[in-house]
């Protein structure tokens, strides 16, 4: 019963993309939630397999709800609603001036200009991720080769790049299935997850990234325990201090 109320999942998903608003009131901050996890939220008995990017997320999202009661969330989910990934026309139509995009292409961005305007409406953003192969999985790929986008959320001027997306706060909710990825552990030169995000998120603008991680997550559970004891307490120390 310990994580019962820290992990309920209050984030009403549909078709990937449903704004919910848990106070009902006003929607001055913006939250963008982002999960991939192919697996439902973690059984909180710990007796049954599930998704704990997913549980930490909902555990950041409600810590922001507390903080923030006027906050609106936006939940994209990647697996409720894959995005495509990016073909050869989107590519050509990233680097077409506007004027000159033929209805084709025009199609082929709407998946981009999409998702970027709901990364560039966010005040915050918290994105769920578990470790595939020591790196993101492929649906978050796919979703960053759209938001990624010169002159949209990044520029290049006289060889040098530039974010584009200012004042934003991101939230990073990962998971490990072995332990020893975190804290110089013998695992963390396999961690390709966490500085890639970290560096694609800095990449656009956006600055200010924490991250809220459990491993060893396929070990017994009184080791699954203490680490989610240890993210949970984290939380909290951050939390304590919350400002935007």
């Amino acid at each position: 019963m310990l994580y019962v109320d820290i992990f309920q999942q209050y984030c009403q998903e549909y078709d990937g993309q449903t704004p919910t608003n848990p106070r009902g009131a006003g929607t001055m901050i913006k939250i963008l939630r982002i999960d991939t996890s192919p697996r439902p939220e973690m059984d909180l008995t710990l007796k049954a397999g599930g998704s704990y990017s997913r549980a930490l997320a909902s555990s950041v999202v409600a810590h922001l709800n507390e903080a923030l009661p006027g906050a609106s969330v936006l939940v994209r989910d990647l697996v409720v609603a894959p995005v495509p990934h990016i073909a050869n026309e989107t590519i050509i139509g990233y680097y077409t001036d506007k004027d000159q995009q033929t209805p084709m292409r025009k199609s082929a961005l709407a998946q981009s200009d999409r998702l970027i305007a709901e990364l560039r409406a966010a005040d915050i953003v918290v994105l769920s991720v578990p470790i595939y192969n020591f790196s993101v999985p492929s649906s978050l790929k796919a979703w960053i080769d759209h938001i990624v986008r010169i002159s949209e959320t990044f520029s290049y001027t006289d060889g040098n790049f530039q974010g584009l997306l200012y004042g934003k706060k991101a939230y990073l909710c990962c998971s490990y299935g072995a332990g020893g990825y975190m804290n110089g552990g013998p695992l963390a030169g396999y961690d390709s997850m966490a500085p890639y995000l970290t560096m694609i998120l800095n990449f656009i603008g956006i600055k200010d990234v924490t991250m809220f991680a459990v491993e060893a997550t396929t070990g017994d559970a009184e080791t699954i325990d203490k680490q989610i004891t240890i993210a949970l307490d984290a939380m909290r120390d951050h939390f304590s201090a919350f400002h935007i």
